[in-house]
C-alpha cells in the first residue's frame, strides 16, 4: 500500500467503509488477494455490531430446520422479504458460524458442551447462538485481532468519509456507460484535512441510522452516512419507512442507548405495568415473545393508555444464579445504575434500533454504481422486509461479506489489469472556518425530536407532512452551511441525517397501509392488493 500524502490519493485494492462485523470479515476475506484499507470515523470497532447482545440466528440444532428458520423470518417481514435472499442467508447460516467458531469465536456453552442457544422473539425454537449477552463485542475482539494482524490490513480510525468518487461526479461519464465509484474523500477529524482514496472496489459497511432519533440504542457512529453517500453517487435505495424500535431499551437518564437484549424475554422475561400486570397477552398470541414491531407498538399503546413513561421487563422469577450466569453485563449495568434485576423488574422503553431499509443490492452486495458494494445494516438486500427477525442481522452481515469478496475477486480475475482515472483532490473552495456551531447543534436536536415525534412507531397523514415541511427547511440552511464552512465531523454527520430523515418521511408518505414496522392511523390495515412490495426511492441527481 502506497505511503501517506496529502498531495496525492491513498491507494488500495479494497477500500471498505466501516469497522463492524461485516467490515472486518470482508477485510480478512480480501487480505490475501490485496491491499485493504479500512476507514472507521472512530476507533476501530466501535459500530452496531459491538453493541449486539443477543446473537446470531443459525440452524445449529438437528431439531432445528432451514424451513423454519425460513418460514420464521417470512413472517417477521410481513410479505416483503425477497425469499431467494432469506433462504441464500439461512442456507448459508450454519457456514458462517463454522468460520467464526475456526477463527475463536467464544461462544457460550451448556454444561454438557454444546453450544447454548436461545430463543428471542419471531423465533419457533431456540437457534440463537451467543457469548453470553455481549455476542457482537466478542465477535467484534475476535475479527478486529486478526485485521490489526494482518500486514495487508490497514486501519484508518478516526477518519470519516465525506462523499463517493464517482465517474458521474468527475465528468467522464458517457451517456450509455455505467457510472463508477472510484474511492472516496475523506475527513481526518483530529486536524481537518481532507485526503483522498482511491481503490478498485469500495465497499459500504458503515451501519444504520439510528441516530436520527431522539431514543435510540445505537452508538454516536450511526448516522447514516453509508445511506447517505451512496444516494448522492446515484444508488437506489429501498423501504426507509421500516425502521425497527427494539421494544427494550434501558429507561434512565444516565442509560443512554443501553440495550436489555431479546435474550431476556427469550430467557422467560415478562412484560408488566409499573403495577406488575403482564399486558403482551392482549396484544398478540405470542405474547412476550411476539415479533419485535408488535412489541413495540403493544409497549408504546400501553405507555399512551396508562400515562407511565416507561413499562417493566421482569425476569425475578427465574432467579439470581440464572440472571448473572446468561446476563452478565446487563446485570452489572443495571447495578451500577442502582437496579438490581435479580429482585426487582428492569424499566424500559422502545428505541430507535435497525434500519431494515438502505442501499439497493443484489445477493452479491453490487449496488447500482459499478465498483460499489454495500453490506450489513447500510443494505436492503431483501432479508428482512418491512421487519427484521430477531438475531438475523449478524448473519446477515457474515453472509454477504462472504458473498461480496467472492464477487470482487472473481471480478479480478476476469479482470487483472483494471486502472482507475486519477482522482482530483479536494477543493475546499475559499470555506470559512464555522462561526455559529449553535446553528449545528440546534439543527441535530430538531431533526432528532421531530422525527420520534412524527415519523416514530405510530404515524399519521398529519404528521408525516409536518416532518416534511420541516425537513426540508432544515435542509436548505444544512446545505447552504456546508457549502459556505470548512467541514467537520458535526456538520457532516449533520447533512446526514437530515438526508436520510427525508429519505424516511418520503417512504412513509408514500406507503398507504400499515405493515410491519411502519403504522399508520390513517391507514391502519394491511393492504396486500396494493402495497405487497418495496419502497424503492429512485436514482438522484444529487
Amino acid at each position: 500500500m502506497s505511503t501517506f500524502s496529502p498531495s496525492r490519493p491513498l491507494t488500495a485494492d479494497f477500500l471498505i467503509i466501516g469497522a463492524g462485523v461485516a467490515g472486518l470479515d470482508l477485510a480478512l476475506r480480501l487480505a490475501g488477494h490485496g491491499d485493504v484499507l479500512v476507514l472507521t470515523k472512530a476507533e476501530a470497532g466501535e459500530s452496531n455490531s459491538y453493541y449486539a447482545q443477543g446473537g446470531i440466528a443459525a440452524v445449529l440444532d438437528p431439531a432445528d430446520d432451514l424451513n423454519s428458520h425460513i418460514t420464521d423470518t417470512l413472517v417477521a417481514g410481513a410479505g416483503l422479504c425477497h425469499e431467494n435472499t432469506v433462504r441464500h442467508v439461512v442456507e448459508h447460516g450454519p457456514r458462517s458460524i463454522r468460520r467464526l467458531l475456526d477463527l475463536g469465536a467464544p461462544f457460550t456453552r451448556e454444561s454438557q458442551g454444546g453450544f447454548h442457544l436461545t430463543k428471542e422473539g419471531g423465533h419457533s425454537t431456540r437457534r440463537v447462538i451467543h457469548t453470553a449477552d455481549a455476542t457482537g463485542r466478542a465477535v467484534i475482539e475476535i475479527l478486529l485481532e486478526r485485521a490489526l494482524q494482518h500486514p495487508r490490513i490497514r486501519i484508518l480510525a478516526d477518519h470519516m468519509a465525506i462523499d463517493l468518487v464517482t465517474s458521474r461526479k468527475m465528468g467522464i461519464f458517457a451517456p450509455g456507460q455505467p457510472n463508477r465509484c472510484y474511492g472516496c474523500y475523506a475527513l481526518e477529524i483530529a486536524t481537518g484535512r481532507v485526503i483522498t482514496l482511491q481503490a478498485r472496489f469500495t465497499i459500504l459497511a458503515s451501519g444504520g441510522a439510528g441516530k436520527v432519533y431522539r431514543y435510540t440504542s445505537n452508538p454516536d457512529v450511526a448516522t447514516g452516512d453509508g445511506i447517505a453517500m451512496a444516494y448522492r453517487a446515484g444508488c437506489r435505495v429501498a423501504n426507509m419507512e421500516f425502521i425497527q424500535f427494539h421494544p427494550t431499551c434501558l429507561y434512565h437518564p444516565k442509560a443512554k442507548s443501553f440495550l436489555i437484549s431479546e435474550a431476556v424475554r427469550g430467557e422467560g422475561g415478562i412484560l408488566v405495568m409499573k403495577n406488575g400486570e403482564p399486558f403482551m397477552h392482549r396484544h398478540h398470541p405470542r405474547a412476550d415473545l411476539a415479533p419485535r414491531d408488535i412489541v413495540a407498538r403493544a409497549i408504546d399503546y400501553e405507555m399512551k393508555r396508562s400515562g407511565d413513561r416507561c413499562v417493566y421487563l421482569d425476569i425475578t422469577a427465574k432467579g439470581s444464579t440464572f440472571i448473572e450466569e446468561h446476563f452478565p453485563n446487563i446485570h452489572k449495568k443495571c447495578l451500577e445504575l442502582g437496579i438490581n434485576m435479580t429482585s426487582e423488574p428492569i424499566p424500559v422503553v422502545p428505541a430507535a434500533h435497525y434500519t431494515c431499509g438502505g442501499v439497493s443490492t443484489d445477493l452479491e452486495g453490487r449496488t447500482d454504481v459499478d465498483g460499489l458494494f454495500a453490506i450489513g445494516e447500510v443494505s436492503h438486500t431483501g432479508l428482512h422486509g418491512a421487519n427484521r427477525l430477531a438475531s438475523n442481522s449478524l448473519l446477515e452481515c457474515l453472509v454477504f461479506s462472504e458473498a461480496a469478496g467472492t464477487s470482487m475477486l472473481q471480478t479480478l480475475r476476469e479482470h487483472p489489469r483494471f486502472a482507475h482515472p486519477d482522482i482530483p483532490l479536494w477543493d475546499s473552495f475559499d470555506c470559512h472556518p464555522c462561526q455559529e456551531a449553535v446553528l449545528v447543534s440546534h439543527n441535530w436536536d430538531e431533526i432528532r425530536r421531530f422525527m420520534g415525534n412524527y415519523v416514530g412507531i405510530v404515524r399519521s397523514n398529519r404528521r408525516l407532512a409536518s416532518a416534511r415541511r420541516r425537513i426540508e427547511m432544515v435542509q436548505e440552511e444544512i446545505n447552504e452551511y456546508y457549502w459556505n464552512c470548512r467541514i467537520s465531523r458535526d456538520l457532516l454527520e449533520l447533512r446526514n441525517i437530515a438526508l436520510v430523515a427525508s429519505l424516511i418521511i418520503r417512504s412513509a408518505i408514500h406507503r398507504k397501509e400499515s405493515r410491519g414496522l411502519h403504522f399508520t392511523t390513517d391507514h391502519p390495515d394491511r393492504d396486500d392488493a396494493n402495497w405487497n412490495h418495496d419502497t424503492i426511492l429512485p436514482i438522484t441527481d444529487l
